[in-house]
Formats: C-alpha cells, sequence, structure tokens
C-alpha cells in the first residue's frame, strides 16, 4: 500500500505578519494625511527598488566579511552580493549619487516602502517592516534641520496627536563630539568606544540613569545578576568620564545649563560648532511658533546610527500604554532621524550635505489605534446582490444590477458560491457585515420588482426582545421592502444614508 503524502504544513516566517484589510486602511488613511504635509512642504515623491547591490548600503550594517550579517543577501549571477535594503536613507544615497547631475539640489523628496532585518525577531521586533521618510539633500544649514523637525511635529499634529501628546527632541552629533573628546575618546582609535558610549546613552529611557552608568563602565548584567540574563561589556569609563557623560545627557533645561555645558566642551572646536547650530535651529522654530512643548533641544538624543554628522531629532509621543507586563510606561519614539553630511561622499567623492527622517508606519499606527484616532470602521462592506437563478440569461440581470451599483460608487458584489442554497447567501452577507441583499426571484421579475433586505435593521429588530434598552431615537423601519426594478439606486442609496447616520447618532450617544 503505497504512503500517504505527508500534507504541507502552512507557516508564517518568524518575524512577518500578515495584514488584515483594516490594517492595510488604516495604514493608507495614516500615509495619505503624512504625505499631505510632505507635498505641503514641497517634497516630492520617489521610489528605489528594494534590492540594492551590498556593498552601497554602506559599512554601517552589513559587514562586508559576512554579507548575510544584518541583511538579507543573495548572489547575482555575475556574483556580486545584492541585498534588501535594512532602510530607505542609503538607496537614497546610491539614487542621487548615480544621478547628481541631473537631479537639482536642494533635492527636497519622500518615499515610503518596507525596509528588512536579518536579525532575531521578537516583541514588537519584526523582520520585515514599513518607514515613510523625508530628506533634503545639497541643504547644509541649520535651518534644514528645524524645517525637518518642524515638519514631523505638523505630520504628527495632523494624524489628531494633540499638542502636549508628543515633543521633538533635537541633539547635535558636534556636541556629543565634543563631550567625547572632553572624556578623553576623540580620534579614530577610540571610533569602537564612542560608538560604545552612544549605544550606551541611547538606552537611557529603556534602563535608566543606573542602567546607563553600568553600560558606560564595565558592562551590564540583563536583569540585573548573572543568572538573570546576559552580559553587554560597557565602554571602560571611568568615574570622572561617567559624570560627565551623565551630565550632559541629563540636562533636562538647555537654556540654563547651556553656560556650564559650554565649559565642558570649550576646547572642541567641532563641539562649539555644534552648539552654535543648536541654537540656530532653537532660534527658527521659535520664531516660526514652535514652542518648547513641540520642539525641545535635548541633550539625551543619540541616535544610534553612526553615519549622523550633526542634528539628530526624534518625535516621542508622552501619552501612558501598558506594556506586556502590564506596567504603565510612555509610549516613546515613532521616528527621527539627523543630518548625514558624509554618506553621498562615499561614492563621489565630493562633500553633498543631507539631513532627513524616519517615521516607523507600524508603531505609529499602533500609537494611533491606542488614541483611537483611526477611521477604518467606516468602511461600509459592499451590497450583496443573491442568486436566486443560475442560468447565463439571470446571470447577465443579477450582473447589471451589481455593476449598475458600482458605477453609482456603490460597493457591490454578486454571490459568486452555490447560488442554490439560498440560506448560505444570506450567511454569507452576514459574515461579510453586508448592509444589504438584493433578492429578484422569477415572481419579482415577472412583476418588474425587487426584494431589499436591511440585514442591519434586521439585525435590529432580532435583538429587540432581549435588548429592553434599545436605542429609542431611531424609527422602526421594515427589514424587507418591495421596490420597482427602476428605483434599485435611489432605494440603496437612501437605506445607506439613513445607516450612516444611524451610526453618527450612536457615535453622539443619542
Amino acid at each position: 500500500m503505497a504512503k500517504k503524502p505527508n500534507k504541507l504544513k502552512a507557516r508564517l516566517p518568524r518575524g512577518f505578519v500578515d495584514r488584515s484589510a483594516s490594517d492595510i486602511r488604516a495604514t493608507d488613511e495614516m500615509m495619505t494625511k503624512i504625505r499631505d504635509v510632505y507635498e505641503r512642504y514641497g517634497f516630492d515623491p520617489v521610489e528605489m527598488p528594494m534590492f540594492e547591490y551590498t556593498d552601497c548600503l554602506g559599512k554601517f550594517l552589513p559587514d562586508t566579511d559576512r554579507p548575510n550579517a544584518g541583511v538579507f543577501s543573495v548572489q547575482d549571477d555575475d556574483e556580486q552580493w545584492m541585498s534588501l535594503r535594512y532602510d530607505l536613507t542609503a538607496p537614497l544615497a546610491r539614487h542621487v549619487s548615480e544621478n547628481i547631475n541631473e537631479i537639482q539640489m536642494p533635492y527636497r523628496t519622500y518615499r515610503a516602502g518596507y525596509v528588512f532585518r536579518n536579525e532575531k525577531p521578537g516583541p514588537g521586533r519584526f523582520r520585515q517592516f514599513m518607514q515613510f521618510d523625508a530628506d533634503s539633500i545639497g541643504a547644509p544649514g541649520p535651518q534644514a534641520d528645524a524645517e525637518m523637525c518642524m515638519m514631523m511635529a505638523d505630520a504628527i499634529e495632523a494624524l489628531g496627536i494633540p499638542r502636549g501628546q508628543y515633543v521633538i527632541r533635537v541633539n547635535n552629533r558636534k556636541v556629543l563630539d565634543g563631550v567625547m573628546e572632553a572624556v578623553g575618546l576623540g580620534g579614530d582609535e577610540n571610533a569602537d568606544r564612542r560608538l560604545t558610549v552612544l549605544r550606551a546613552i541611547d538606552k537611557l529611557d529603556k534602563f535608566g540613569v543606573d542602567g546607563v552608568k553600568l553600560l558606560l563602565g564595565e558592562g551590564r548584567w540583563e536583569g540585573g545578576a548573572p543568572e538573570k540574563g546576559d552580559f553587554t561589556n560597557g565602554a571602560g569609563l571611568n568615574e570622572e568620564q561617567i559624570d560627565k557623560v551623565l551630565f550632559f545627557v541629563g540636562i533636562t533645561n538647555y537654556s540654563e545649563s547651556a553656560e556650564a555645558l559650554g565649559d565642558l566642551i570649550a576646547s572642541s572646536e567641532n563641539g562649539q560648532a555644534g552648539i552654535t547650530e543648536l541654537n540656530t535651529i532653537g532660534s527658527l522654530v521659535a520664531s516660526a511658533g514652535y514652542t518648547e512643548d513641540r520642539i525641545k533641544i535635548d541633550p539625551s538624543v543619540v541616535r544610534g546610527l553612526e553615519y549622523y554628522t550633526g542634528a539628530v531629532y526624534e518625535a516621542e509621543l508622552l501619552f501612558d500604554v501598558t506594556n506586556e507586563k502590564g506596567e504603565k510606561v510612555q509610549f516613546g519614539s515613532v521616528g527621527g532621524g539627523g543630518r548625514y553630511d558624509g554618506l553621498i561622499k562615499r561614492f563621489t567623492g565630493r562633500d553633498v550635505p543631507a539631513t532627513g527622517f524616519s517615521i516607523g508606519v507600524s508603531r505609529l499606527m499602533t500609537a494611533l489605534k491606542n488614541l483611537d484616532k483611526l477611521g477604518t470602521d467606516d468602511v461600509v462592506s459592499p451590497v450583496l446582490v443573491t442568486v436566486m437563478d443560475g442560468d447565463t440569461e439571470s446571470l447577465g440581470r443579477y450582473q447589471k444590477m451589481v455593476q449598475d451599483l458600482r458605477n453609482a460608487g456603490i460597493r457591490a458584489e454578486m454571490y459568486q458560491g452555490n447560488w442554490k442554497k439560498f440560506g448560505n447567501q444570506l450567511k454569507y452577507a452576514d459574515r461579510r457585515n453586508c448592509p444589504i441583499a438584493i433578492i429578484q426571484g422569477s415572481d419579482e421579475r415577472e412583476a418588474g420588482e425587487i426584494q431589499i433586505k436591511d440585514l442591519i435593521e434586521g439585525a435590529r429588530l432580532a435583538s429587540e426582545s432581549t435588548d429592553v434598552d434599545n436605542i429609542t431615537w431611531r424609527e422602526s423601519r421594515p427589514a424587507q421592502i418591495t421596490i420597482q426594478e427602476a428605483d434599485l439606486l435611489d432605494s440603496v442609496r437612501t437605506l445607506l444614508a439613513q445607516h450612516a447616520e444611524d451610526r453618527r447618532r450612536e457615535a453622539e450617544g443619542a
């Protein structure tokens, strides 16, 4: 007897997600509002492919000795390594460099798309996720950085997040470089230790001052003890060095601490230049009406990527949410960016200033769901035209009804299953949340009539016997009516308008 073959097991790859219709609509709604802000600022769309040659992605994430480290890579037929992009900035740098003689500078552009990370997935950490970026290439002054911060603030407010529930925090890598010089970590020989310090500071929100202090020193055990997790090596700074770094990132009022900060980095020309740029950004955004509750100078902002060379900024949401441990925590960052003047130079050999930011689409959508700011529940399910007779002539009549509804701007579909079991058609309509079912059998056809079944009203009437507090403002309507064929469109429009009014009054608590 032949062995029955095993069925293939359907399984979703770890770190990837399937997206539902509501998620897709919510994303489209959110991105349309963001896009409108970018367009208002004079930015234009551009799109690059998901694959780039691995060496073009740069030295910052892919390890050239291990082409699959951190990214998903394949070899071309000419043995060149290609990788799925890990962000949208490196491909933009390649695009600008390749077309630099044709592109009008400053080049103000935005783009959205999926990026990929070949990393271990975990809670809230995915291998594929969407970003929405905006960049200004060829704009050297801090006024371009200030504009980016203002555009981030406007985009967040366009999504319905009010002032007081977000802040754009701004720092400057040059100031941080000055602090590094002040603690003896200047020069190329200390590049790795500087990066360790940056990563430690970036964990301030997660681990607090005590945890960052450990990471600046000898290191930190996950969970606080050897038996609770892995050990992370620290930067190896001494107490005096740690105190200077913590003073810098602990500044909460920049204007009051400016003198002490200036004294700390007095010997650093680069650091002093960073302070001047920060002051200029602060002055520009204030002149445009952006107060400190919207855009704030904050020395604790680091941003993890090494290619930032000047201003860095981060969009943080300030309202509380409950995490997976049941704890109340602040929602935190939903995007950020900064100035990266050296990235394009890798290709062109000449300085091309650039600044930009990236919004984490999935994370921002989660925030909007928490605030109940997504209106995807307003999408009306299609009207269902049922099938009472399956011959070609009858199907043609039903199909014409569907097309007439669609041409009138009404979502509609004809039932495509086994038409002989009419009860299954209504069950299908119920599962699809269809508001209306159109019914025409042979008797109705001979009389030139159509039955319209109001599925929403029918469900309401069915619940009245158990719902003693049923809504009183809505006059009882028949759950099914008979109309003339010529009145189909007007009758469906009227019924859908009544449903919309019902939803509005329910939302108002009438």
